[in-house]
Formats: structure tokens, sequence, C-alpha cells
């Protein structure tokens, strides 16, 4: 292990675009798979890997929803969302906002009530029990249409529970515009919640211009095709719009070619607020401390550049004021602790 993965395996983080079912690890689909026999989804932890080898976008998401279909019953949904908490705690991720599609599962049974009664059982136990705080952003899952942007904006907006920050949208970009989703987007702002759609990841940067200008964006998830545009890194610079950038991800559904070829040096240079994150992170086989790697060596960053790529995280979380404060401050403290090693 090098000085650098080492110095990132422990420095305290924050990850702001991780999704819910995408977090589950390969122990925890199995055991799933295993609860609900018939699935396509292999039993087989190691048999997982294959699967989980996407050749484009599309079939990233049809793989996805497959193992959406194993979260049946709230049982699951506590299962899964304890098991994520874990997985961060290992990595030392002190605070992340994990994006929730509660219309995947209340569209196969699972009452709403017992779904929102599931995840913020696992939510206070983990922070009880393992210090991670998780907070919610509820999404729309965009491929199911107008009928999921109102059962997620209803769940939202009339039940949500104490851990929700922020309302999303997610799926695929290719014929889903956003500005449709505008309706739903303004009741959630209303009920003081903040806008985080996914955009520009797949599609052009106008789909970016969509979600800020129809969705009033305050982060973009993803937002690779920004680069393409120089007056959106302009404008996304001067309003402090941050990009929620998840490099392995973007090769795995073929958004990028390779990692060389990522435009995050591009977002930096323009003075864009960059945050990494992990996405999907065992169905992408990565981690958010192998992204922050990754992160590093494009930026050609050292500890101290590390440390601040982690606080643009809490700079562009929607974690309460006392709570940067005392992140920050770990993060500071980590950092002065590994500067005074012994050479």
């Amino acid at each position: 292990m090098s000085d650098l993965t080492a110095f990132i395996a422990g420095l305290p983080k924050a990850e702001l675009h991780v999704h819910h079912v995408g977090s589950a690890s390969p122990r925890i689909v199995a055991e799933l798979a295993a609860r609900h026999p018939g699935s396509k989804v292999p039993a087989d932890p190691e048999a997982l890997a294959d699967y989980f080898t996407f050749t484009d976008f599309a079939h990233f998401v049809q793989v996805y929803l497959s193992v959406v279909d194993l979260i049946r019953d709230a049982e699951d949904v506590r299962l899964l969302t304890y098991g994520v908490a874990e997985d961060m705690a290992r990595q030392n991720i002190r605070y992340a906002e994990l994006t929730v599609t509660p219309y995947s599962s209340t569209s196969r049974g699972i009452p709403d009530g017992a779904f929102l009664e599931a995840i913020e059982d696992a939510r206070t136990t983990a922070e009880r029990d393992l210090g991670v705080v998780l907070r919610w952003t509820f999404d729309i899952p965009g491929e199911a249409g107008l009928a999921a942007a109102e059962e997620t904006a209803r769940i939202a907006t009339e039940m949500g529970p104490d851990g929700l920050v922020s309302f999303g949208l997610g799926g695929p970009e290719i014929g889903v515009p956003r500005p449709q989703f505008k309706p739903y987007f303004d009741r959630a702002l209303a009920a003081g919640l903040h806008s985080v759609p996914h955009a520009g990841e797949t599609t052009g940067p106008g789909t970016v211009w969509d979600a800020l200008t129809s969705l009033r964006a305050e982060r973009i998830g993803h937002g690779t095709s920004a680069a393409q545009d120089p007056r959106l890194l302009e404008h996304l610079a001067e309003r402090g719009i941050p990009l929620e950038v998840c490099p392995t991800s973007n090769i795995a559904t073929r958004a990028v070619e390779d990692l060389d070829s990522h435009p995050i040096g591009e977002m930096v240079k323009a003075g864009v607020l960059v945050t990494v994150n992990s996405d999907d992170p065992p169905m992408f086989g990565t981690d958010l401390n192998a992204e922050y790697g990754i992160a590093a060596r494009l930026l050609g960053l050292d500890a101290p550049g590390v440390a601040d790529l982690a606080k643009n995280a809490v700079r562009a979380s929607f974690l309460d004021a006392a709570g940067k404060t005392r992140l920050n401050e770990e993060i500071d403290a980590y950092l002065a602790g590994w500067q005074r090693r012994e050479p």
C-alpha cells in the first residue's frame, strides 16, 4: 500500500452521489438472491463480478433493476440499508447522502410507510452503532415516467422522513428530457428539499442546462459532458454549483472512454467545485477510497490536496453548519497527524 493510498484509507470522508440499491455488497446481493429464489441474479458472490460487467448504460440499467427486484419486503430494505452503512464505516465515511428510489419498492408492493420505517430504523441504528450519518435523496426513476415522479413527490413532500434532505432524478437521460419533471421539483423545493438531479452523464451539456433552468439544480449528478461547454463550466464555477463526479462509473457505463480521457481535470481547472463519489460501488468494482485514489492520480494531488478534495464534499453537502465544522476539523486533525509522522 502506497503512502497516499494509506492516507486515503484513513481519511474521514463524506459522499454525496451513491445509490441505495447500487451500494449493496456482493454478500448482501447474494443473501437477497438466496432469500428470493428464481431471480436472474446469482446467489454466489463470486459470480456477481461477471454479472456486473456492463456493455453500455442501457445494460447497466437492466442489471440494476434486476437487483432492485430482490428488494421485496421491509426487512430486505433494512438489511440492505444497514449493510451499506457498514461498508461505509469501513472506509471512514462519516457522512453520506444516499440516493434512494422509493418508487422502485412501493411499485413492487412494499407499503410506503413500511419502506420509510425500514430506512429510518437502519439510519438511526447506523449512526448510533457505526458513527455513520446518513441522509436521503429521494429520486425519480426517470425511465418510469410521470407516474413515478408523482409517487416520489408525494412520498417526499407528504411523508418525508427525518433523514430526507434532497430530491433527485436518476435513470437514463436519453429519451427522458429533464423539463417534464419541473412541477415535481417545484413541489419538492417548496417543501424545503434541495434539487440534485443527474444530468449530462450520457447526453450533452444541454441536459445540464435543462437541469439548472427547469429543475433549479443546486448540485449536478455526474455532469460529465459539462466539460464540452466552456460557458457552462464558467456558469457552474460562478454560481458555486458542485458536480458529483464518479470516475469509474463513467467508464463502466461507457459515458467516458477511459480514465485518462476523464474531464475531471478540465472541471477543476475551470474553477468548478468538484466532489468525488462512487455511484454504485460494488456494481462497478470500486469504493470511495479507490475513487479518491483515481482522482489523486488524475489531478496530481498529494495528501493535502486529497484532504482539500474531501473538504469539497463537506462544503457541497447539505449537512448542518455544526456538522460541517466538526467534519472539517476532523479532516484537518487527521492531515496534521499524518504530516507529523516520522519520516
